[in-house]
């Protein structure tokens, strides 16, 4: 017995005490850091379940005016210019025309129901997106400013304006939302196949639909799908990223006439 006590202490080197310490201390990270992780992954759904509440909310209060005019859109000086993106490159500038300032407005002005977000963004409910086939009904905000200076903050609320005209006016309306891999916000965006409707609910009730005609992907600094050459049609883009994020989603929608 005393051989075989002494031989198991001859076997238990310093070296190996060491590496049995540094295991134990290996083991104790690997939990800590699964438990941190564990915690984080509960806080994001936490949130994003609480801005999705936040949106549903909004939704909910959105009231429709008819025979009104929205105060909010961004009235342009004498010296100003309505500046269209080129296709091939969104930061050259290829149409630009003088717009006169519309002194004289008739009709009601809309009282719009502005909110302020934590970090003191302000913004509204400019209109309504819902997709039937994927199951997305959300409002679509807008910073009072008419900039997308504070973007990320409201896309974390819901949807948000890009870039465009008023919903349901010739132009490409341009909507961004975030992809959570989800049945959340855009997330299933990247299933829209053509053919497939998409609805646009303005402030006065007024509802379009647009069928899916082109879905693509491009670089995150690729703003091409974002022209404002629609040939005077009325088009709706989505853009959201894709499942691994590195690059983005774009669904092309044009409005159905009969």
């Amino acid at each position: 017995m005393n051989q075989i006590l002494i031989a198991e202490k001859l076997y238990i080197t310093p070296e190996m005490r060491k590496k049995k310490r540094m295991y134990k201390i290996d083991f104790f990270i690997s939990v800590f850091l699964v438990c941190v992780l564990f915690s984080y992954y509960i806080y994001a759904e936490y949130d994003k379940n609480k801005n999705e509440q936040v949106s549903q909310e909004i939704l909910q209060s959105v009231t429709f005016e008819e025979n009104i005019v929205d105060d909010t859109t961004i009235k342009f000086s004498n010296a100003s210019q309505v500046v269209i993106l080129n296709t091939k490159d969104p930061f050259e500038v290829v149409i630009t025309e003088q717009v006169e300032e519309e002194e004289d407005v008739t009709g009601e002005l809309i009282e719009r129901n502005t909110s302020v977000t934590e970090k003191g963004t302000k913004y509204y409910t400019e209109s309504i997106v819902d997709i039937p086939s994927i199951g997305v009904h959300y409002p679509v905000l807008k910073e009072t400013s008419g900039t997308i200076d504070n973007i990320d903050e409201l896309l974390k609320i819901s949807p948000c304006y890009f870039w465009g005209p008023a919903p349901n006016e010739v132009g490409n309306y341009c909507i961004v939302g975030h992809n959570y891999r989800s049945a959340k916000f855009f997330s299933k965006v990247i299933n829209l196949e053509e053919g497939d409707i998409i609805q646009i609910t303005d402030l006065t009730g007024r509802m379009l639909e647009y069928a899916v005609y082109d879905k693509f992907v491009v670089a995150p600094d690729d703003l091409n799908c974002t022209t404002q050459l629609t040939n005077g049609k009325k088009e709706v883009t989505l853009i959201t990223c894709t499942n691994d994020s590195s690059q983005r989603v774009i669904v092309k929608a044009r409005e159905i006439v009969d």
